[in-house]
């Protein structure tokens, strides 16, 4: 008689399709189970529905007595600590004729040395700990960063308190960095990409912007060591920080570490102001920027919002149906795919914190291509503000958004960083259940809603559009379709020319009177 085995009825289950439930030891088989029912399609699977509660910001913050507001997240998986000190200083702070003051600054003060370590001895020592210590200063806020084996805390806050506090600031480190920055400068113009960039900013924001004045020769030349102590001092004082910790600690036990960080701070600073406003959209037009490249860059540029504006959600819907949802959306599938013009096409629409950030729509193309690529975004614009949206885009960009929403708390850090950032931009104290209402708002919009933000926002008389490349060719267009670059924003060609690397001012410009 043949002996009947676990192994023979698993055998006999994956040769026949069955699926069968293998007995405990001692037990007597069961009877073939029957088969569940497979779709024919993949469409056709059903999944139950998502649920998913994001962590709630008062559960994890906490206003130290010693000034900052921090939110502490203990996580146990990896013998790790990160912690993240936000300052509420930024580029706009800088005086006029200083500027890359906050560049070597916010660089420098965790690599330049401390009062009782020298660069180097801070570098051998954060090495033999293998930790990271990270510092920079962007437009409206900086940061210092500290990541590190969770049984080296204590020395580690220690270096960090050194580093907020006592910055060296060597003068070695100041010299070389202020090298680099000089030939940085100088290929300024090396990369189209470069060029483009930087004059979206100057025709989004306008030539008096703070977020538009670039360090140049002679304001780097004229920063000294006193110059950084003196920022320093002024901004990095605890009523400016916010804070981030996130790691293998106990709760108690690290909010207690933090007080003492900040406590009995050496010296007083100021507050921040408010962040500059000032912003000045330029006139409808074409701006060319003559670069001898065989592709021309192209951004098609509209005023913006802030992302406390009311029709923030429905715009977030409306961009990702024309160009942010990638091969999902209309750009991308009309320039790339349908037309073969350029190898990424889409647009963005993001909501400013301070001021209101453009919307722009770009691409890059072949210079004889230039002019009918860019008709085509144009008729997408204008499509979308013409005609609702089919129900399966809606529902597809409405997805995007919803089912991807867990991954911005995917991790203890990033519920740490995220809720700092509410907390530092002002959010947390305007709309402390932001994320706790995100996807309602978000399934809410309606595909009037997606057309009335368009008409409301991509409004074709007020288009920029900006190229660099080579301008002959892109005149010139393809035989096959006779496109009027001129045309297409205001009946406006307006030549911009590249600046000087080094002044950052018009090539040909008069220098400005004394």
């Amino acid at each position: 008689m043949k002996r009947v085995t676990l192994a023979s009825i698993a055998l006999a289950a994956l040769v026949s399709g069955s699926v069968v439930a293998l007995p405990a030891s001692g037990a007597r088989a069961p009877a073939r189970a029957a088969a569940p029912s497979i779709p024919a399609r993949p469409e056709k699977l059903t999944f139950p529905p998502l649920v998913y509660e994001p962590p709630a910001p008062a559960e994890y913050r906490v206003k130290l007595a010693s000034g900052p507001v921090a939110y502490v997240v203990p996580d146990r998986e990896l013998p790790l600590v990160n912690v993240v000190v936000s300052v509420r200083a930024g580029q706009y702070v800088v005086p006029a004729g200083k500027e890359g003051l906050a560049d070597l600054t916010g660089y420098l003060l965790a690599r330049g040395g401390t009062k009782s370590k020298t660069a180097e001895e801070l570098e051998e020592r954060l090495a033999f700990l293998a930790a990271q210590l990270n510092s920079t200063i962007g437009e409206t806020q900086g940061s210092v960063s500290l990541n590190l084996l969770s049984k080296d805390i204590d020395e580690g806050l220690s270096i960090l308190r050194e580093v907020l506090t006592a910055p060296r600031f060597q003068d070695d480190k100041i010299a070389l960095l202020k090298q680099q920055m000089r030939q940085a400068m100088k290929q300024r113009n090396d990369e189209s990409a470069a060029i483009e960039s930087r004059e979206r900013g100057f025709l989004s924001f306008g030539e008096d912007f703070f977020a538009n004045h670039f360090e140049t020769e002679a304001s780097v030349k004229s920063i000294g060591r006193a110059d950084l102590e003196a920022f320093h001092r002024k901004w990095y004082h605890p009523a400016q920080f916010v804070v981030a910790a996130s790691g293998d600690f106990d709760r108690a036990a690290m909010v207690a570490r933090l007080e003492k960080l900040f406590a009995d701070w050496p010296f007083q600073g100021a507050s921040a102001p408010p962040v500059p406003t000032n912003t000045a959209f330029a006139k409808p037009g074409v701006y060319v920027v003559d670069k001898d490249v065989n592709q021309g860059r192209v951004s098609v540029i509209l005023p913006g919002i802030r992302r406390d504006d009311p029709d923030f959600f429905p715009v977030l819907v409306m961009n990702d149906v024309l160009g942010g949802g990638g091969f999902t959306s209309r750009i991308t599938n009309r320039v790339r795919s349908d037309e073969g013009l350029a190898y990424s096409a889409g647009s963005a629409f993001p909501g400013g914190v301070y001021y209101p950030l453009t919307f722009r729509a770009g691409f890059q193309s072949k210079s004889r291509t230039v002019a009918y690529a860019t008709a085509v975004v144009i008729e997408e614009i204008k499509k979308i503000a013409s005609e609702p949206v089919t129900a399966e885009e809606l529902n597809t960009a409405k997805k995007s958004f919803i089912e991807t929403f867990p991954r911005t708390f995917a991790t203890k850090g990033q519920v740490a960083t995220t809720f700092a950032q509410d907390e530092l931009t002002g959010r947390y104290v305007t709309d402390p259940d932001y994320w706790k209402t995100y996807r309602a708002k978000i399934e809410k919009v309606t595909a009037a809603d997606v057309q009335r933000v368009a008409k409301k926002f991509l409004s074709s008389d007020k288009l920029v559009i900006l190229i660099v490349g080579k301008k002959s060719d892109i005149l010139a267009g393809d035989l096959k379709h006779g496109v009027e670059l001129g045309a297409l924003a205001g009946n406006r060609l307006v030549d911009l020319p590249l600046r000087d690397p080094m002044t950052m001012r018009p090539v040909g410009a008069a220098s400005p009177s004394p």
